[in-house]
């Protein structure tokens, strides 16, 4: 009996082990992983909230929604009344206008033409006139609907309100008054509505507002007063004791005054987006702990203050988003414990660590400007952006499309200027000269094959892990050396391109000058070229204090768009190079090869024989070509970059599609236009072939290797 017992003990105790153990697999996840619902299952942070579901019971995708803001409640709200007014079939109202919708108690004039307020039944509860024609609201203009409940005048042309204009509306809970021509609200003018909770006031041309004008909104709960031109927070708490949510968005309001906000005992939503704060001072918020949402976005703030939101412990949501930001205090967000989401989107982190967020206990949403800041906050279940673009949580090349092509482009690259290098140097050709120019533009070109090569190469190191490694890449030497890689091959090529290109043009337009460039002349060319795109390639490299991390800005190392913390120096350089130097490069290209097909033309015009016409058709063609490369290589550079100085939002992708695709066409293609299908290289080519001595002497060119060779 008793060892029945015991083993009845026994098995209880290894049962309650399985389940303790059973409960920590599925409670209990390491950083940066979350469990699905109550499998025993851990998932990753990039594959929560993705569109995507990983887990069999969906947990991965439940609970995605960050819901908040003025959007959310009024898009709930028109949906309620919506609803609501579906069930109502029949009109209750006597009397309405011909040109007005009527449903239960409600009346629609919505775009009916209306100068002024109709006739309507006594009874009636919803009234809108929105999209009409009204330009003044009179006394006691509303006084016989006694029983209204909402009142829609947004969208219309008023300007003046009598201070008697919603006499007798002592039962309107919501008012619309935005997207109006409203300047000054008349003291007393809204004192009857003793119930009216909601007030919307936003897109007139309000400058000031007085206290006195909201006198009687005792049970006034929204008040959003966005894109006016108000300079200061109004003082409205003091005469509003039910106010709960203040929407101030869109002004012209510089600073935030404590005095104010202490008076604002009840306010749970504070909204001051887009207006032109500079500062927020110490414990500003002290005395407004039932704040629950904060957004602070799009202001001119530099810098916080340690306690700046000490005493927020209620703060749900808080958007710091596209302030000029560029560092926290490690313990500034140490004070809000049931922080929800928070927003620090536009903002360049220069110091950020996982000791900013480990007391966000709470957290369940963050929202970064690069998709590498959310290592920092490993146990955040949602983190955006989960790429930029060009890189992902798992890859530095995001797309499978980019991992294949990045290969198999520097392969094209490198196999194409590696034939023609060899091939010029086994063939001797009557132009050594120009020969040595080719060469040289293939070794520039090859260049680029290699910079896609090595980018393809640390792809493959960091797959799958890429986002525990992105900050350090984009920072380390590699990242620079490989990002000058591409900006040297990319400024020697169109220097070797222009310089090619002048060389033909004097030789074409001005036959019977007599400057032909010698081998030693065309050598301290080269070299000056090679010396300058070194140069051009090294120079953010030595002062990155001036420069910044110039090359380190995306995964691919290439400088091409600014960032909104670039320094003008360095912007201002890397326009000089792509909107200066490569944009001349190309006008001159342009014009010479109009001017050299111009010349062939006036040339075959003055002779009878069909075979110049037939040699300036082909030329025509092969000057074609070589104008449409690099129009489609550069001119989508020249847009996009002039697009990022104007501050144009550019996908991230975009960055991914110009340096795999477009930047390398002119690196792919200058073997073939200028090599491969010459003539001159062809018959050599073939020559050699023939004879099986590529090394071996070859007839002379013909005079046409002048034009063949363009």
């Amino acid at each position: 009996m008793t060892f029945l017992f015991i083993s009845f003990i026994l098995l209880i105790t290894i049962a309650g082990c399985n389940v303790i153990h059973t409960e920590d697999q599925t409670t209990f996840c390491p950083p940066g992983y979350f469990p699905c619902g109550n499998l025993s299952v851990c998932l990753a942070q990039p594959l929560q909230c993705n569109g995507i579901k990983e887990c069999e019971n969906g947990a991965d995708e439940d609970h995605c929604e960050d819901l908040g803001g003025w959007p959310q409640i009024m898009d709930w709200y028109i949906m309620q009344l919506i609803i609501r007014d579906d069930k109502l079939i029949n009109c209750s109202l006597e009397v309405y206008p011909e040109r007005c919708l009527c449903k239960g108690w409600t009346v629609s004039c919505e775009d009916a033409g209306l100068l002024t307020v109709p006739t309507v039944s006594s009874n009636v509860l919803i009234l809108d006139l929105s999209f009409n024609n009204l330009t003044t609201l009179t006394d006691e203009m509303f006084i016989r609907y006694r029983e209204l409940d909402i009142l829609m005048l947004q969208f219309n042309s008023i300007s003046s309100i009598s201070s008697k204009a919603f006499s007798g509306l002592s039962k309107l809970r919501k008012l619309f008054l935005s997207h109006n021509c409203i300047t000054d609200l008349e003291p007393g003018v809204f004192q009857d509505l003793y119930q009216l909770e909601w007030l919307v006031l936003d897109n007139n041309m309000l400058r000031s507002v007085a206290v006195k004008s909201f006198v009687g909104l005792r049970s006034l709960v929204f008040l959003h007063m966005s894109n006016n031109s108000l300079d200061h927070i109004p003082k409205v708490c003091a005469v509003l004791p039910s106010l709960n949510w203040l929407d101030l968005e869109g002004n012209h309001i510089v600073s935030i005054d404590k005095a104010t906000l202490e008076t604002c005992l009840k306010i749970t939503v504070l909204i001051l987006r887009n207006n032109e704060i500079r500062h927020v001072n110490e414990d500003l918020f002290t005395e407004s702990s039932g704040i629950k949402e904060l957004d602070l976005s799009s202001n001119l703030i530099k810098e916080l203050p340690r306690s700046a939101f000490r005493g927020l412990k209620q703060l749900k949501q808080m958007n710091l988003s596209n302030n000029p930001i560029n560092h926290f205090h490690v313990d500034q967000f140490d004070d809000l414990i049931s922080l929800t989401s928070l927003v620090l989107d536009g903002i360049n982190i220069l110091n950020i660590e996982t000791r900013m967020f480990v007391n966000l206990k709470e957290l369940s949403y963050i929202y970064f400007k690069k998709f590498e800041y959310c290592k920092y906050s490993p146990h955040v279940r949602s983190c955006k952006p989960n790429t930029d673009g060009i890189s992902s949580f798992e890859n530095l090349l995001a797309s499978t499309v980019l991992r294949i092509f990045v290969w198999f482009v520097a392969f094209i690259i490198c196999l194409g200027n590696l034939f023609v290098i060899c091939m010029r140097s086994f063939i001797k050709t009557e132009n050594r000269v120009h020969a040595l120019s080719i060469k040289s533009l293939c070794c520039a070109d090859c260049l680029m094959g290699v910079y896609l090569f090595l980018v393809g190469a640390f792809d493959l190191k960091y797959r799958g892990e890429y986002n525990r490694h992105a900050q350090k890449w984009m920072e380390s030497t590699n990242c620079q050396i490989i990002g000058a890689l591409a900006l040297l091959s990319t400024e020697i090529s169109v220097m070797l391109l222009t310089y090619m290109t002048l060389e033909k043009y004097i030789c074409i337009v001005f036959p019977f000058n007599n400057y032909r460039p010698g081998k030693r002349q065309t050598l301290s060319m080269l070299i000056l070229i090679w010396i300058t795109g070194f140069i051009l390639a090294v120079i953010p490299l030595w002062n990155t204090s001036f420069f910044g991390n110039y090359y380190g800005k995306n995964g691919v190392c290439f400088p091409l768009y600014p960032d909104q913390f670039e320094s003008l120096g360095a912007r201002g350089y890397s326009s000089g190079i792509f909107l200066g130097l490569n944009l001349l490069a190309f006008i001159i290209i342009v014009f010479s090869y109009t001017s050299m097909f111009y010349s062939i033309h006036k040339t075959g015009a003055q002779s009878a024989e069909r075979s110049l016409f037939s040699r300036e058709v082909t030329i025509a063609k092969r000057f074609f070509f070589i104008v449409f490369t690099n129009f489609l290589c550069w001119i989508p550079i020249f847009i996009l970059k002039l697009l990022s100085l104007l501050e144009v939002e550019i996908a991230g992708n975009v960055t991914s599609w110009v340096v795999i695709f477009i930047l390398p066409i002119n690196s792919a293609l200058n073997p073939i236009l200028y090599t491969i299908t010459t003539a001159s290289f062809q018959e050599k080519l073939k020559q050699c072939l023939q004879s099986q001595d590529f090394l071996g002497p070859t007839k002379s060119l013909t005079s046409s290797t002048q034009s063949s060779n363009v």
